[in-house]
């Protein structure tokens, strides 16, 4: 490109410089530029070649404008390059019918049509397929070192990040500064170890002037950044690279804008297991948070799906799926089957131990629910109100009634410290923990003083008198339970100090 723009600017341009020029600009990833190369071209030339415009179609397509593309297309000259453009350009806009067509048009000892066929395997979802391809070509194209790069992708997408590494390595020897191949690098680094470590394979590429404009290079750097400017970067990729529109969605999930999430995906037909993950997630935030039982509904179908295919029953992600299909079902001993098997892959996961620590609790296994929930480190998910009140209610269960009590005093003040307390008054009173269960219902008394709050006090004060009675409590918490007795505006509550006081007097 350099070489052409230079005997330009002599004022001895090459033959077909224009021509050549937007054949490097298209291979630089600079598809404007050769589009713009093209259409002057076919607008100005005395005698233009209609092949010129299967050229553009390409540069459209790859704009991620497919409807210009197609039209583009239409209007060269029948080939084969015309054939495969058609094909992706079908597979792009969903068009069944014309992706048959054109499928039957490639030519199975055509390597480009070959090539094209794997290509829109893998864009499919049919990984598998695409790397059988991939592998039957490397056998009969050894020295072929791309088809190399083709299929370390699969296995990238198959989870075999390792075996995806070895596969670069003889390319990345013959083309070290290669913008694609160094980027699958970092992406086997990000699954295998974390963004800083996809980001120093990254650097290398610090020093060329094209990867900063490379789409899936600004994708994937704010991935590995961990979301960095994804709202910046991100939407203007979403007609290009398919995984963008999925990321936004991520992004929106974790900074819980979930009907955002929903409208992203909301109309997308999950085809990979990935996807169906993805809109389970969402349709179960919404549910929570609209408490609408058909996007719940829909979440369970769509875990289902991916857990009970015969391609991902058996791997952890599908697992998974089938336990958090069974969680939303409340069938939390099924669910526990599933968490089972994939506990000794995730079992240190936050995530894994908070979906894990409440199915225990829910089919009455505290000690291993507390066990669970109190390794859990994220203190986003140790300061939901949902850990707090599974979390006490296994205190309770396990006769630490006064840590469940703590978790209550170190909350502020809101409808949610109300409801744990709750929690704490109602599950302590059921065990047999009348003091704490008293001091909970003297606050919510306090608070709101109905005659649910005022019975459940009476009783419980009632229960911490009679455990004295019995020797196992202490008169320290009696006279405790005198000064809530006191507080009540209630005749009942002087009858039961009066009886107290006579116990003691007569017991001291």
């Amino acid at each position: 490109m350099a070489l052409l723009e230079f005997e330009e600017q002599a004022g001895e341009p090459l033959d077909n410089s224009d021509h050549w020029k937007a054949f490097c600009s298209f291979h630089l990833g600079e598809y404007e530029k050769a589009l713009k190369i093209l259409r002057h071209m076919l607008e100005n030339a005395p005698d233009p070649d209609p092949q010129w415009h299967v050229y553009a179609g390409c540069c459209l397509f790859f704009l991620g404008r497919y409807e210009e593309a197609e039209r583009e297309a239409r209007a060269a000259p029948t080939s084969k390059l015309q054939t495969r453009l058609g094909f992706h350009i079908a597979h792009r806009r969903d068009d069944s019918t014309k992706l048959m067509q054109h499928h039957q048009k490639l030519s199975p000892s055509s390597l480009e049509d070959q090539l094209t066929l794997a290509s829109v395997h893998y864009t499919r979802g049919h990984v598998q397929e695409a790397a059988d391809i991939y592998k039957k070509m490397l056998l009969e194209n050894r020295d072929n070192l791309a088809l190399n790069v083709y299929l370390a992708m699969c296995y990238y997408k198959m989870d075999y990040y390792d075996y995806s590494m070895e596969l670069l390595n003889p390319y990345l020897k013959a083309y070290p500064d290669s913008i694609t191949a160094i980027n699958l690098k970092a992406c086997n680094k990000y699954r295998l170890l974390n963004g800083k470590a996809a980001k120093e394979e990254m650097k290398v590429l610090e020093a060329s002037p094209f990867a900063n404009e490379n789409l899936l290079v600004k994708h994937n750097t704010v991935i590995f950044n961990d979301g960095e400017r994804a709202f910046q970067v991100l939407p203007p990729l979403v007609d290009v690279i398919p995984e963008a529109r999925l990321n936004i969605v991520v992004f929106h999930l974790r900074n819980k804008e979930y009907h955002e999430a929903y409208n992203l995906i909301k109309d997308v037909e999950p085809s990979t297991p990935q996807e169906y993950i993805l809109k389970a997630v969402v349709c179960t935030h919404i549910g929570q948070q609209d408490d609408s039982s058909e996007h719940i509904k829909l979440a369970q179908n769509y875990y289902q799906t991916v857990g009970s295919s015969p391609s991902e029953c058996d791997t952890i992600p599908g697992r998974q799926c089938m336990a958090s299909c069974f969680h939303l079902l409340k069938q939390f001993e099924d669910e526990l089957v599933y968490l089972d098997s994939v506990k000794s892959y995730v079992g240190s996961d936050d995530e894994f131990l908070y979906t894990y620590g409440i199915a225990k609790a829910a089919t009455g296994s505290y000690s291993d629910a507390a066990e669970a929930l109190l390794a859990i480190q994220n203190e986003e998910y140790r300061a939901e109100f949902s850990y707090m009140a599974w979390l006490a209610r296994c205190l309770i269960n396990i006769g630490y009634p006064n840590k469940a009590w703590e978790l209550y005093l170190n909350m502020e003040t809101s409808s949610e410290s109300f409801r744990l307390l709750e929690v704490i008054a109602n599950d302590c009173y059921k065990v047999g923990a009348f003091f704490y269960a008293a001091k909970a219902f003297d606050v919510l008394e306090r608070v709101d003083p109905n005659s649910t709050f005022l019975e459940g006090k009476r009783g419980a004060c009632v229960g911490v008198f009679q455990m004295c009675i019995a020797g196992v409590e202490t008169h320290k918490h009696l006279q405790e339970v005198v000064s809530m007795l006191r507080n009540s505006n209630n005749p009942q509550m002087n009858t039961i100090v009066t009886t107290i006081r006579r116990w003691a007097k007569a017991n001291k």
